[in-house]
């Protein structure tokens, strides 16, 4: 059984005050002898820019929550619509569009520097945070498609949601995450909870009257770690 953790994320005083910035990346990572480069992409803050759609395909790609979402059919685009809109932070990575796998894994990105915008980009990356606003937030669903992983495009939604919240002054932060993504969160400078504190995720069967009684099961992957709260420095 995947053990789903909350880890606790570093403290920081940095914002990004615009809704969108265009990033050129010139990193290379060596992938199965292959040189994959990273794309022109752009960072959006904005859930106004994000296609639900587009949203409910990259969770079947990126085979995030199978049990609940095996194939696009799967998604709630209502229910996930609804999700997103009341994130307190949302991040999307868009890339630029018509790029092939075999085109990605090669590095053929084009040399020049092509403007965009999210309405013209791939959604090719997204992370979103849950907050009361006031003490503690929790960072949910943190996905890149599987040809552009291992490039750095996960840490940068991460840093990105990070910063939105310390700026609300919000920084007891904790990440929801599986066995397999653990080492990818510690490396964004995430950590055990110290007091080692504990919230379970109710695993029962449920009967709702607006499902027209439909019995709904929640995903029994799911366990939930806490952590100490986090005061801002000095």
């Amino acid at each position: 059984m995947n053990i789903i953790t909350t880890i606790k994320s570093p403290s920081t005083k940095s914002i990004i005050n615009h809704h969108y910035k265009p990033i050129i990346i010139k990193n290379l990572n060596f992938t199965n002898n292959k040189i994959i480069t990273k794309p022109p992409i752009i960072i959006s803050t904005n859930p106004n820019k994000i296609d639900i759609n587009s949203l409910s395909q990259l969770y079947v790609s990126c085979n995030h929550s199978p049990r609940r979402f095996a194939s696009a059919a799967d998604v709630d685009a209502g229910k996930l619509s609804v999700a997103v809109a009341h994130s307190a932070a949302v991040v999307a990575v868009f890339a630029e569009v018509g790029v092939g796998v075999e085109e990605r894994e090669s590095g053929m990105w084009g040399v020049k520097w092509r403007r965009m915008s999210p309405e013209k980009g791939e959604l090719v990356g997204f992370g979103r945070a849950v907050s009361d606003l006031g003490l503690t937030a929790s960072i949910y669903d943190v996905m890149v498609i599987p040809t552009l992983r291992r490039l750095g495009i996960g840490t940068m939604i991460v840093q990105r949601i990070v910063r939105m919240l310390t700026n609300r002054g919000v920084y007891d932060i904790s990440a929801l995450c599986s066995d397999n993504e653990r080492s990818f969160f510690a490396a964004c400078g995430f950590g055990d909870d110290l007091l080692g504190s504990t919230t379970m995720t109710y695993a029962g069967s449920v009967s709702s009257n607006c499902d027209n009684d439909r019995r709904i099961t929640r995903d029994s992957q799911t366990l939930l770690l806490a952590h100490p709260l986090r005061l801002p420095s000095s």
